[in-house]
Formats: C-alpha cells, sequence, structure tokens
C-alpha cells in the first residue's frame, strides 16, 4: 500500500511537471502529499501518506504536512492512529529515534490533538531513553510540552509542567518558556498573575520582550482591566526600555475591535500617523474587520481605501471579510468589484459567500453579472463546478 501512495505522489507531481525530466525534489513529494492529504478521509491511507513521503521535522513544507495529517485524524476522532503514527516514527525510523526536534514535534502534535498524556510520556521518554535521567535536560522538549499543552487550553496542565518539570530534569527555562506560561494565564483570563512571572524573571535577570508584553495587553483587553494595560505600557516603556512597535500596537487595535471598540481602535491608528509611525496590512485588516463587524459598513470600506492608497497590499482573509460584510450589508455592487479583485489574484472565498453574492447579484437584476461571474470561477478553478451549474441554473433566464 505504500508503493501505491508513492506512486499516486509521483504521478500528481507528473501531472504538474508534464514536461520535465528533473528528480523530484523533496519539496514536490511534499507538496503532492499536502494535496493528497488535504482530500484523503481514510484514517490508514492518511498515515500511508505520510509514510510515503517520508517527511522530516527538519523541513518546514514537512512540518505543515504531518500538521494536515493530524488534524485529519483528530477532527475524525482517530487518536490512536495519531498515537501509532508518532510512536512508530519514532521507532522506525533512525532519523528520528534520538533526534531532539523530532521530540518536540511530535510532542506539538500531541498537544494540537489535546492528547496532553501522550504529549507528557512522549516527553518523559525522551529524557529517560535519549538524555537520560540525571543530564541537563532539553528547554527546547519542555518548551514543546509547555506550548502543547496550551495548545490543548489544559492550562492547568502548562502550570504542573512549569513548576515541577525544571527542577526534576535539571532545565532552565527561557524567554520562550516565560512567555509561553505568560500567554496561558491570558488566554486563561489569569492575567494578573503574569505580573509574579515577570517579577520571577526579574529575579533571574531575564528581560522580557515586545511578545511577553503583548501576551499581557491581550489578556488585561480581553478581561477589560484598562488600568492594568496602562501598567503594563508603563512598565514596557520605562522600567524595560521597550518602546511599542507596529506588532504591539496591532495587539491593542485588534483587542479593542474584538470588544467591539473598533473607533478607540482607529484613534490609535491615528495616533500612530500623527508619530510617523507605518502600519501594516494587518493593523488595516483588524480595523476593517472590527468596524464590519459592529455594522459600520462605510467605515470598513474607506478603510480598505485608505489601506491599499497608502502602498499596503491586503491579504486573501482580508478580501474575504470584507466580501463577507458587504454580502451580509446587502452591497452587492460593491462586494462585486472587491470579489474580481479576488479572484484576479486567485483568491477565491467560501462556497458560503460567493452564493450569496451571485444570488444577491440576481436579486437586484444583475443576471448577467452574476453568470459571468460564475463563468470566471469555472474557468479559472475546476473544484465544485457541478456546484457551480446548479447554482446558475437556478437564476433567473
Amino acid at each position: 500500500m505504500a508503493l501505491f501512495f508513492r506512486l499516486r505522489i509521483h504521478s500528481l507531481i507528473k501531472v504538474r511537471r508534464e514536461f520535465s525530466t528533473t528528480p523530484l525534489s523533496s519539496k514536490e513529494r511534499t507538496r503532492a502529499a499536502i494535496s493528497l492529504l488535504k482530500s484523503e478521509e481514510n484514517p490508514q491511507k492518511i498515515i500511508e501518506i505520510c509514510n510515503s513521503a517520508s517527511l522530516t521535522p527538519e523541513a518546514h513544507l514537512d512540518r505543515i504536512a504531518f500538521s494536515v495529517a493530524i488534524t485529519k485524524l483528530s477532527k475524525s476522532n482517530n487518536f490512536s492512529f495519531i498515537q501509532q503514527f508518532l510512536d512508530d516514527l519514532r521507532v522506525s525510523r533512525p532519523d528520528l529515534r534520538t533526534s531532539e526536534r523530532f521530540a518536540a514535534h511530535a510532542i506539538v502534535l500531541f498537544g494540537q490533538a489535546a492528547m496532553v498524556d501522550h504529549a507528557v510520556r512522549t516527553f518523559k521518554e525522551y529524557h529517560t531513553d535519549v538524555i537520560g535521567l540525571g543530564n541537563n535536560g532539553s528547554v527546547k522538549v519542555f518548551n514543546a510540552l509547555l506550548f502543547a499543552c496550551y495548545l490543548a487550553k489544559d492550562y492547568s496542565e502548562v502550570k504542573r509542567v512549569f513548576l515541577e518539570f525544571p527542577k526534576n530534569y535539571n532545565i532552565e527555562p527561557n524567554l520562550d518558556s516565560y512567555n509561553t506560561v505568560i500567554k496561558s494565564f491570558c488566554d486563561s483570563e489569569s492575567s494578573s498573575s503574569g505580573f509574579s512571572v515577570l517579577a520571577e524573571m526579574d529575579r533571574k535577570r531575564l528581560k522580557p520582550n515586545a511578545t511577553t508584553f503583548g501576551h499581557l495587553l491581550a489578556g488585561f483587553y480581553k478581561e477589560e482591566k484598562y488600568e492594568d494595560v496602562g501598567k503594563v505600557l508603563e512598565m514596557m516603556k520605562d522600567k524595560y526600555g521597550i518602546r511599542p512597535g507596529v506588532s504591539t500596537y496591532n495587539i491593542r487595535i485588534q483587542s479593542l475591535c474584538k470588544l467591539k471598540k473598533s473607533a478607540e481602535a482607529k484613534a490609535l491608528l491615528d495616533g500612530m500617523l500623527s508619530r510617523q509611525m507605518k502600519p501594516n496590512s494587518v493593523t488595516y485588516a483588524h480595523l476593517i474587520h472590527g468596524f464590519c463587524n459592529e455594522g459600520d459598513l462605510e467605515g470598513g470600506k474607506r478603510l480598505f481605501k485608505d489601506m491599499v492608497n497608502r502602498g499596503y497590499q491586503p491579504d486573501s482573509a482580508c478580501y474575504f471579510t470584507l466580501l463577507h460584510y458587504l454580502c451580509k450589508g446587502q452591497d452587492f455592487e460593491t462586494a462585486l468589484r472587491i470579489c474580481k479583485e479576488s479572484i484576479g489574484k486567485d483568491w477565491v472565498p467560501n462556497i458560503a459567500t460567493m452564493k450569496s453574492l451571485v444570488n444577491g447579484l440576481a436579486g437586484i437584476g444583475k443576471v448577467d453579472e452574476a453568470k459571468e461571474l460564475i463563468a470566471k470561477i469555472k474557468e479559472k478553478f475546476t473544484k465544485n463546478v457541478s456546484t457551480w451549474e446548479e447554482i446558475e441554473a437556478g437564476l433567473p433566464r
């Protein structure tokens, strides 16, 4: 069966580069595997596709393939296959058996599937079998375990691991360790505990960074503790000498937009511009979503126009967000223009939004435009052609 999937991967690549005679690269094999994984539902076949591609956590694209496979398996509740897959890889692949990077990645994948017990077991086995008890432990693997517990939203386990494991396994937590713990406190609405973590960092003479304060700001905004937001900003600048950059502003803007305080978020953008501080496309994307979510479509459209005029390129998510809200607000003519721009960049919104746009155009008498849009989608993208034909058949003649 593994041979069958190797042939499928090879065949998929061959179709894409029909006239090339150069050997297949590992990236091409992985891209083909990801394509197969996205459409495969059988858990055994998902594992066989991964095995056939000889994935390694050393490569970024391979890590994406691992993540796609684990997501598919966890969504279908095939947890036994996840355990079997990751455990078998560690045993059967000599290149992975003692690899610190694979141990860390396997732990994170267990966390992604909310299999915290298996993540802890893998950590302990690595330190027993590879490092050896009594030796200095791996902070990389330790950080992976903290992050796995965080991904699984097991915040009490994040705290337990952080308090107990450094002593038990001779590990000195680093900045990444502390940042994960602070993020865990903030996501569990215990942001004030972050101050005690900062105090411990001070005792160990470990300086926090913008990420540390970003987690705290997001947490205090989420809990609507605005005095603490001010306290964090003051500490950041006066005590630690860190000037808020665009990433800090983006966190504040996003947090305010989530609280439906987009006008206040826009005031932060205006403050940035008045100080000649450059925002980025993420800044605008947060604001566009915020204004549209509060029903201010005109504000969202103005921000989109300002964004483009200032030379910032909207990403696909920004296009999709604006298009969704334009359809929801029945501004189908503007939605059509935005949709054409998006499709021109090979970004097609989800079928629910597109169906809403097509039906909306037909509803305001723009049937030809609706049909033209469907034709363009069918021409550029072969996926869901039959669905589009059904939608087109239901339009007024």
